[in-house]
């Protein structure tokens, strides 16, 4: 009797993982796959060949039909079909001794162009020659770079590298790059039109820098949402809070939350939009302290938190029903939180070493 109700207990524990709408989840393996998670299931159920290589990033199309992923062996990008889970387009931007570097973008709303920034590395005589990073245009459909501009001297450093998060206004005229400002770019010319004084607040040791992915929960059409630092105009002391920007018009509101912490770990929503996660870390190496932060967005306050024990390095999701929390990247699992509790449930195993490439749900 004992051990049936042992059994029992243990069948109902990893029923109470199993989040109400069961999504399809999808994430960066090595040496190149996809990994297929079936949520319902808590196991990896399709594995999807990358013949270009390893994946460093990944991003849902506003329509959700298409997952962009970009690998970096031969810095490639390979478009998946979300419903058949098939590779419909590939191809590589090295073109024999000369390459390409990039780690992420973002396709335009008609899935044509690809926006990025790259790094070229061209063959000479008697040496490599390495370009500054630049804006990169690749044309989807005919599988390669078509344009590039320099970095205008004063974005250089408020882009903040390989991993900034990009977004395209509806219209595909105007792209954003939210990094330590967040910059609006004329699509046509490559050149700044505005700069906004907002800072992402995602720190060093947090791999959810990516494009695309967890930053896009709120998926109202033309709208951007994330958590921003900003500082007051009078003793500049940095704040963090919402910022809701309307890629159209450019207008945006940031609502103020509380004091700004060392680093926060991206912005997950749940799909009533009335409650909102974040992990939030302090200190360094062994010191190093995380926690999750819940947040009622109708108050605009931090109404729970709790610790969990750190990774040196981890992205940060959340299933489509908002019900649980995942801690999961560079590692052979997903550890699942319940978002009411903030208390670990489950450890999924994914028997495959996954990269920082982060997580794509679909239903």
């Amino acid at each position: 009797m004992q051990k049936i109700r042992f059994v029992l207990a243990a069948g109902l524990a990893a029923l109470a993982t199993i989040p109400t709408h069961a999504a399809t989840l999808f994430m960066g393996a090595y040496p190149d796959v996809l990994l297929v998670f079936d949520e319902g299931k808590g196991a990896v159920t399709q594995k999807i060949k990358l013949d270009t290589g390893l994946p460093t990033a990944m991003s849902l199309s506003d329509d959700g039909k298409r997952i962009y992923v970009s690998t970096i062996t031969t810095s490639g990008i390979e478009v998946i079909d979300a419903a058949s889970r098939q590779v419909v387009s590939k191809f590589s931007l090295n073109d024999g001794p000369n390459r390409v570097r990039f780690y992420g973008g973002v396709a335009d709303p008609a899935g044509r162009y690809f926006y990025t920034i790259i790094t070229r590395i061209d063959k000479e005589m008697d040496r490599y020659k390495v370009s500054k990073p630049l804006y990169g245009v690749i044309d989807l459909k005919l599988g390669k770079l078509v344009r590039t501009a320099e970095i205008e001297k004063e974005d250089e450093k408020a882009i903040g590298g390989f991993r900034v998060a990009f977004k395209v206004s509806s219209d595909g005229k105007y792209l954003y790059a939210f990094g330590e400002k967040v910059i609006v770019i004329d699509t046509a010319t490559l050149k700044a039109t505005d700069r906004i004084d907002l800072a992402r607040p995602e720190g060093t040791g947090l791999e959810n820098v990516g494009f695309g992915g967890s930053l896009e929960t709120l998926r109202t059409p033309g709208q951007y949402v994330s958590l921003f630092n900003a500082a007051d105009p009078y003793i500049h002391s940095k704040m963090f809070g919402l910022a809701r920007f309307d890629l159209n018009s450019r207008q945006f509101d940031f609502t103020p939350i509380g004091p700004a912490p060392a680093a926060m770990a991206g912005l997950e929503i749940t799909p009533d939009g009335k409650q909102a996660y974040t992990v939030v870390t302090n200190g360094t190496l062994g010191s190093k302290r995380c926690e999750f932060w819940h947040m009622d967005l109708s108050t605009n306050a931090v109404v729970d938190k709790a610790e969990f024990p750190c990774r040196s390095r981890f992205r940060f999701g959340m299933s489509m029903d908002g019900a649980k929390l995942y801690i999961y990247g560079a590692s052979f699992d997903i550890e699942v939180y319940d978002a009411k509790t903030l208390k670990l449930e489950a450890t999924w195993d994914l028997g495959n070493d996954a990269t920082g490439a982060g997580m794509v749900a679909v239903p």
